[in-house]
């Protein structure tokens, strides 16, 4: 009997101390699960939203569509001509080299520059985009994952497409296209830091739409 009475003295103290030692650990582990707490939440803002991917792309592919880009890049072997984006007079093909067949070569006209007398454009390695590089009627989700795609691009990884359209000649072209050619709108400079915005945050595409 005193040994119960005893067991019943002592049994509120041990279950007090239970549960103070409960509350120490807890208030341990609990900085520690904040952090992780911040960790995720900062790891999820890292993840480009797809609202955010449209919006650093649109620029980008704002210029890729304009006809002085475009009308290089078709998804047939007809280069283009023209604001209007006909198809190249004289029934111009691809050939197997992009720069033309047989007695239609791009060199027997385009020269390393714009001709100030017959008004034939022109500049360095004048030639038609690889048919794996045709953008002509895609969306910007397909657009930006062709951009990308190293089997597709020549090889190309992001920073190397920044240095292409950054610095190539034939790219610049688009800019002073000389004649009565429309350049692009989007002022060079302009375009190149969009282009890096777009990089820089790892080069996220837009979703398809459903």
């Amino acid at each position: 009997m005193g040994r119960h009475r005893n067991f019943l003295t002592v049994l509120p103290f041990a279950i007090a101390a239970v549960v103070i030692g409960i509350g120490v650990i807890a208030s341990a582990q609990a900085p520690l699960d904040r952090n992780l707490l911040i960790a995720d939440a900062n790891a999820a803002d890292e993840k480009i939203a797809p609202a955010k991917a449209s919006q650093l792309f649109s620029p980008v592919a704002a210029v890729l569509r304009h006809p002085r880009c475009m009308n290089c890049h078709p998804r047939d072997d007809r280069p283009r001509q023209g604001d209007d984006r006909h198809p190249h007079l004289q029934n111009i093909v691809r050939g197997d080299d992009n720069l033309g067949f047989v007695n239609g070569r791009c060199t027997a006209c385009h020269r390393d520059e714009n001709s100030q007398h017959s008004g034939v454009p022109g500049a360095p390695t004048w030639h038609l985009a690889p048919l794996s590089m045709g953008w002509q009627g895609l969306g910007d989700a397909e657009l930006c994952s062709t951009l990308i795609d190293k089997e597709k691009n020549g090889g190309k990884d992001i920073a190397a497409l920044v240095e292409h359209m950054a610095k190539d000649p034939l790219v610049l072209w688009g800019w002073t296209p000389g004649g009565d050619r429309t350049p692009v709108s989007t002022p060079h400079p302009q375009f190149v830091k969009e282009l890096t915005a777009w990089a820089d945050a790892g080069a996220p595409c837009p979703t398809a739409a459903k």
